[in-house]
C-alpha cells in the first residue's frame, strides 16, 4: 500500500486526489494533509481518511483544529512545520497540489529523500526548473506530471526514444475570452474571468486560463519536464478540451492523449504509474462530442503567453520574476484593484525592473521572488 502526502488537500487537485484514493482504498493510504486556512474542510478529511499528521500554515487555526480533533491526529503548524514534515514523515508519493510558488521548499525536501513526486504545482518548475530537475537526477526522485497537458505528453512519450521527438503540442481551451474582441478586454469583470467554459478550478488558475498565462507557465514547465527546447514546444487552441496534448515525432506521426476534462484521470495515472487501474469514471464518447477544432493562439490578444515564451528565452530568474509578478497581479485583479488588461502590463514592468540572475541557486531564487513581489505590490 502506497502512503500519500498531499500538499494542498482542500484545493481542486487535492480534493480530486482524495477522490482517487477513495476509489482505491486497498492501494493508497493518506500519510499527511496540508492546508493554509481551510480547517473546516480539513476536519472532514481527517474524519474520513484518518491521516496521522496534518499541517496547517496558519498557526492560530492549527491550534484551533488540534482542539477540535483531539487525539485523532497530530496538527503541525507553519512553514517550518510543513518543511520538516516533508523532510521526515513516512510516505511514498508526494502530491504537489498547491497553486503558486509556496510549494517549492517542501517539494525539494521530498525530492532530496528520493520520493515520487506527483506534480500539479507547475510553478515549482517555472521558478526553479533547472534546480529541480538536477536534484531529481541526483536523488533518483521520479517526477510524474499531474497537469492534464503534461500528463498527456508524459503518456505519449512512454516507450518512445526521446531523440525521435520533433515537437510537443500543448493544447489550450482558449478560456472564456477566446472569441471576445481585445478592444473590450478593459471592461472584463471578475465574474466573467472566473467563468471557465470547460474546467472547474481555483480562482488563481482560472484567471491564468483567461489570460493564457497558464499555457505560458506550462510551456516553461514542459521545457524542464521533458528536456525539450522552447522552439519545439507549440501551443494550439482546442476549445473542446478533449485532446489534452500531443507529441509529433520525426517521421511526422502525432500521438495524442484524449479524455474528458476530469482531473481524476491524470491524478490516478500519476498515483498508479506505471500501471493503469480500472475505474468507474465517465468515458469519452467521441460520436457525442462530434468534432474537434484547432486554432493558433492570438499572442497579441493574449500577451501573457508571449511574455512567458520571452521569459523562458531569457532564462535565469526571468521565469521566477514572471511567475511572482503574475501571482500578485492576479491577486490584485481578483480583489478589484486593477483591470484585467493591467495584468500583462504589470508583468512587463517587473521583467524590466528586476535583475535577471543566470543559473541561480535556491537562495537567489527566493530573493528574486521576494523583490518581485515587493515591487509589484507597490504598484498602483
Amino acid at each position: 500500500m502506497k502512503k500519500v502526502f498531499i500538499l494542498g488537500s482542500t484545493g481542486s487537485i487535492g480534493k480530486n486526489t482524495l477522490n482517487v484514493i477513495r476509489s482505491f482504498p486497498e492501494q493508497f493510504k493518506v500519510a499527511a494533509l496540508t492546508v493554509n486556512r481551510r480547517i473546516d474542510l480539513l476536519e472532514l478529511q481527517i474524519n474520513e481518511f484518518k491521516p496521522p499528521i496534518v499541517i496547517v500554515k496558519d498557526e492560530a487555526l492549527g491550534k484551533e483544529l488540534q482542539e477540535k480533533v483531539g487525539r485523532k491526529c497530530k496538527v503541525i503548524t507553519g512553514d517550518s512545520g510543513l518543511n520538516e514534515a516533508a523532510a521526515n514523515l513516512d510516505y511514498d508519493i508526494f502530491v504537489g497540489a498547491t497553486v503558486g510558488s509556496n510549494g517549492l521548499t517542501p517539494t525539494i525536501e521530498a525530492i532530496r529523500r528520493g520520493k515520487t513526486i506527483a506534480l500539479a504545482n507547475k510553478e515549482t518548475l517555472v521558478v526553479a526548473g533547472e534546480l529541480i530537475t538536477s536534484l531529481c537526477e541526483k536523488h533518483n526522485s521520479k517526477l510524474i506530471p499531474v497537469d492534464s497537458e503534461h500528463s498527456a505528453i508524459f503518456q505519449c512519450l512512454e516507450g518512445e526514444d526521446k531523440d525521435s521527438v520533433e515537437k510537443l503540442i500543448i493544447t489550450a481551451s482558449g478560456g472564456p475570452f477566446l472569441n471576445k474582441d481585445k478592444s473590450s478586454f478593459s471592461k472584463i469583470t471578475i465574474e466573467e474571468a472566473l467563468n471557465h467554459p470547460n474546467w472547474k478550478m481555483g480562482n488563481k488558475i482560472t484567471i491564468d486560463s483567461a489570460t493564457l498565462m497558464n499555457k505560458g507557465l506550462e510551456v516553461i514547465e514542459a521545457r524542464w519536464l521533458f528536456g525539450i527546447t522552447k522552439d519545439r514546444i507549440d501551443v494550439v487552441v482546442h476549445p473542446q478540451s478533449i485532446i489534452h496534448s500531443m507529441v509529433q515525432f520525426t517521421d511526422g506521426s502525432i500521438k495524442a492523449q484524449l479524455g474528458l476534462p476530469d482531473m481524476k484521470l491524470p491524478i490516478q495515472y500519476a498515483l498508479t504509474y506505471p500501471k493503469r487501474c480500472k475505474n468507474n469514471y465517465e468515458r469519452t464518447n467521441l460520436p457525442k462530442i462530434g468534432s474537434f477544432s484547432f486554432f493558433e493562439p492570438d499572442i497579441e490578444k493574449f500577451e501573457c503567453l508571449d511574455l512567458a515564451y520571452s521569459a523562458l528565452d531569457a532564462g535565469g530568474t526571468a521565469p521566477c520574476i514572471l511567475n511572482a509578478a503574475n501571482e500578485i497581479a492576479v491577486d490584485k485583479f481578483l480583489n478589484g484593484r486593477i483591470k484585467f488588461t493591467t495584468i500583462p502590463s504589470i508583468i512587463k514592468r517587473a521583467l524590466d525592473k528586476i535583475e535577471n540572475h543566470k543559473s541561480p541557486d535556491l537562495v537567489t531564487i527566493y530573493e528574486c521572488d521576494r523583490k518581485t513581489r515587493e515591487f509589484v505590490s507597490s504598484l498602483n
